[in-house]
């Protein structure tokens, strides 16, 4: 995943990286903690891509995508939307849990700035905006809290990259294994889900 995800960056730029970020709330084997300090990294050695840009393309990014959990939320009940999510979350990998708990923590911390807070908070940030959806929070604050969340947290993910400067080989070797285990127990995971599906089903 990380030659991927580098490769992509760099054949793609800005906009691989804006497309990266909203497939990270899509698909969330594809962690921002990954994408983002990534992204600084490349353009730190390129002089197509500014940081700046950098952090401005991911942060357009997560906001598309965090957006189209908040139109779920709007769109559908709690009740159905659980319910979908038990039947259908483990192939994107979601679980009941996690937005349970992204529920809860919407509800018990009161008031709009939840949202922003909630996107710099891990097992929280890709599904506050269920919640913000779900009690139906007006647009335009919405758009505002979760951009200034979304900016400080792959502002400071991109910054971090970005300051690794030219020892790619040093941020090869810490986040290749972790790459590579996200992917493993990705597959695993999926393994163990098909196999419990087809013992589901009544024999002939």
């Amino acid at each position: 995943m990380f030659n991927w995800i580098v490769t992509w960056i760099e054949s793609l730029g800005y906009a691989g990286i804006f497309g990266l970020m909203v497939l990270e709330h899509l698909f969330p084997p594809i962690p921002s903690e990954l994408v983002m300090p990534l992204a600084g990294f490349v353009s730190s050695n390129s002089t197509q891509m500014n940081l700046a840009g950098v952090i401005l393309a991911g942060t357009l990014g997560s906001l598309v995508g965090a957006s189209a959990w908040y139109g779920v939320g709007l769109l559908i009940s709690h009740d159905q939307l659980m319910g979908w999510v038990k039947r259908y979350g483990r192939w994107l990998t979601i679980k009941p849990q996690d937005l349970e708990k992204a529920i809860d923590f919407f509800k018990n911390s009161g008031g709009s700035w939840v949202v922003g807070v909630g996107r710099v908070v891990p097992g929280i940030r890709t599904y506050v905006s269920v919640p913000a959806g779900l009690s139906h929070m007006p647009l335009l604050p919405y758009l505002g809290y979760s951009a200034l969340g979304t900016a400080l947290w792959t502002g400071a993910l991109a910054a971090a990259g970005y300051g690794l400067g030219d020892r790619f080989e040093q941020v090869q070797h810490f986040i290749g294994p972790v790459s590579k285990v996200v992917l493993i127990s990705g597959a695993i995971a999926l393994g163990i889900w098909l196999i419990k599906r087809y013992r589901r089903q009544p024999k002939v």
